[in-house]
């Protein structure tokens, strides 16, 4: 409270006895942190009102703001006991080394906390998940509430999820600075921004890396331009850019569709850089070259997808206020501004760009549509640009270029905290249990992502393993249908005819759902995935190098038989359809013709019992008796008669001559 009074120019007691004045019970829960929140918004209402860039720079606003987090979290002695032990209780469960000059790192530490550890690991205490996401409530500025945790999570997860003070005060900096970086950008040729558009990213210039943009055989290097309403493309020229291809993202009519591409010499797929647009009549390759991975295509794309999905979420939702649009526009502006400070501080582990943008991420997350749903009823009941508010945070970094949004729309207003609580509590709710079912879809996941990058080799083998246990039920149904057994297969018989004829194949059905949740019961209860909680496949084989080499060739070409068989059997049906043969294709149609009359004809119970007992009988000896090997020769002499539908291969260009 010391530097509370000293920004309000009140002393303690004044400040005190205006909470207890504003109070509307006499009994408050949490009284000391209520106290806390009152005077540190007051003062940040006041610390706020001039340039907000100037204050972060002097890093007077990071040192009051994290000083607020920390108050917030121990506001009396008896909770920052608390907070330590369970500091402490955390890091003895992590089996990490607790001390006033020991690191916590991790084996992908980045460059940025490589350099401050020196700085981090000492006596001054460090803010929590809880007090970082209470200030983002009430300033969003160093997070938004609707991601708050996600975004706290990226930027502590080499410090033991303990936010200090210079990595903090470095991240707000750096905010500060992407802010006046993007805001200085030049305009694409040819082009005139709307009043509300700002610019999110640019690269292809001189200090930038390359993006290509590729025409069927022809590569276009240019500048690249993503604002908060649409996409540019600047061709470079010899001296400078040539005119700006747009691509609107921010149009209702239009459902932009952006996906990953592969490009290479001569159009081979080779590189997995680039990004291509499927809705667009005109068509939109775009690479983004590097040596290694493709972490700049991933970051162009999630941006990209994060300004289709703010489209999609004011058309779904149906925002129309203009406060609530440009309320949505500058979360995701500041989002993107979050997301370059981060990579910045971050350099050698970047944060997932989907934990700073929040339509990504809950595009993704299992039921991000509750919390959207959620964060769009609260942005309809709010009919001011309030403190709270993201517009507002924008406000105060854009001083010296105002929209003309805020000199019609804001006015004074007093802050009506507590239905802003209500909202929050509904909110926070939600998130919590999208973020507990996003934690068992992971753990549920982790499995898969290993036999994502297993080859085909392996992949078929896992396969063949999984389904083997279905082919042992071959036997038993050649049993069953082999008359070995009769008295089996005559009960087997008997009950399926009885179940057909008497319609009880629902009941049949229900009776086999019963069976199988008695088995999941039993398993349960034996608890029989603790036991087996791997599939373990064998690998193994006896063969030689060489004898699985000509194994693997023998089956090769088996394959290319089953493949050139199905071929010639769809091709001979096409020479009948087409009466290439008429008298093929008048034997068929009169085949067909007499099924149809007896299908409508006969019941279809009848049909299905005619057919279980000709499977049945087809094994005992009467039937192979009877059975004529004549008659079977006579149907496949007239099916090798029935001419094939030639087929010519040509290439596009030939096809087009012809």
């Amino acid at each position: 409270m010391s530097m509370s009074y000293r920004t309000l120019h009140k002393s303690v007691d004044d400040l005190v006895a205006d909470f207890e004045l504003g109070l509307k019970t006499t009994a408050l829960d949490n009284y000391s942190r209520r106290l806390v929140e009152y005077c540190s918004l007051q003062a940040l209402q006041s610390l706020t009102s001039p340039d907000l860039g100037d204050t972060i720079h002097e890093g007077s606003f990071s040192r009051f703001t994290f000083d607020m987090m920390l108050a917030w979290e121990t506001p009396t002695p008896s909770d920052q006991q608390t907070t330590m032990e369970s500091i402490s209780k955390e890091r003895e469960d992590r089996k990490e080394p607790f001390g006033a000059n020991e690191a916590v790192m991790g084996d992908d530490t980045s460059l940025f906390y490589s350099d401050m550890m020196p700085l981090l690991v000492n006596e001054e205490p460090t803010a929590g998940e809880d007090a970082y996401v209470w200030f983002g409530s009430v300033f969003p500025l160093a997070c938004d509430v609707v991601n708050a945790r996600f975004t706290f999570e990226a930027l502590t997860a080499t410090t033991a999820n303990r936010l200090h003070y210079p990595a903090y005060d470095k991240f707000l900096k750096e905010m500060d600075k992407s802010f006046k970086f993007l805001q200085n950008l030049p305009t694409p040729t040819e082009v005139e921004f709307a009043e509300d558009e700002f610019i999110l990213d640019m690269e292809g210039t001189a200090g930038t890396q390359r993006v290509v943009r590729h025409i069927g055989t022809t590569s276009w290097p240019g500048r690249l331009t993503l604002t908060n309403k649409a996409l540019y493309f600047e061709a470079s020229g010899k001296l400078s850019y040539g005119p700006a291809f747009k691509v609107e993202l921010s149009d209702t009519g239009m459902d932009q569709q952006v996906t990953t591409a592969s490009t290479g010499p001569f159009g081979a797929p080779l590189f997995d850089k680039a990004i291509e647009f499927t809705s667009l009549p005109e068509p939109l390759l775009l690479e983004f070259p590097e040596m290694t991975s493709s972490i700049r295509r991933d970051l162009w794309l999630t941006m990209i997808r994060e300004v289709i999905f703010l489209r999609r979420f004011i058309s779904t939702y149906n925002i129309e206020s203009p406060i609530h649009k440009w309320e949505v526009h500058s979360r995701v502006i500041l989002g993107v501004i979050r997301l370059h400070a981060a990579r910045e501080m971050l350099r050698m582990s970047p944060p997932p760009p989907s934990s700073f943008l929040i339509f990504s991420l809950y595009d993704d997350l299992p039921k991000g549509d509750f919390v959207l749903e959620q964060l769009a009823n609260n942005l309809k009941e709010t009919s001011t640009i309030t403190p709270f508010s993201a517009s507002y945070v924008f406000k105060s970094l854009n001083k010296s270029d105002p929209i003309a949004l805020f000199e019609e729309m804001a006015k004074e207003h007093d802050r009506d905290s507590s239905s802003h609580e209500q909202h929050l509590t509904s909110l926070g709710n939600t998130i919590d249990q999208v973020r507990d079912e996003a934690k068992e879809v992971t753990v549920a996941n982790a499995p898969i992502e290993g036999m994502k990058e297993e080859g085909l080799t392996d992949s078929l083998l896992v396969l063949v393993g999984l389904v083997s246990p279905i082919s042992k039920l071959g036997p038993v149904i050649q049993q069953v249908t082999s008359w070995d057994n009769p008295p089996l297969t005559g009960s087997v018989l008997a009950v399926t005819l009885l179940i057909i004829c008497n319609e009880w194949v629902g009941y049949a059905l229900a009776a086999s759902l019963i069976l199988a949740v008695s088995a999941m019961f039993w398993a349960r209860q034996r608890k029989i995935g603790e036991v087996c909680s791997e599939v373990m496949i064998d690998t193994s084989s006896d063969k030689t190098t060489m004898e699985s080499i000509v194994e693997a060739q023998h089956n090769m070409k088996k394959v290319h038989e089953y493949v050139k068989t199905a071929n010639i059997v769809i091709l001979r049906l096409w020479s009948i359809v087409l009466a290439r043969s008429p008298k093929h294709t008048e034997t068929v149609i009169w085949m067909l013709t007499g099924l149809a009359v007896a299908l409508a004809v006969v019941p279809f119970k009848y049909v299905l019992m005619g057919l279980t007992v000709a499977i049945f009988m087809a094994n005992t000896r009467a039937a192979k008796a009877v059975s004529n090997p004549r008659g079977s020769r006579r149907w496949w002499e007239w099916w090798e008669s029935i001419p094939a539908v030639p087929v010519h291969t040509v290439d596009r260009g030939q096809l087009r001559t012809a």
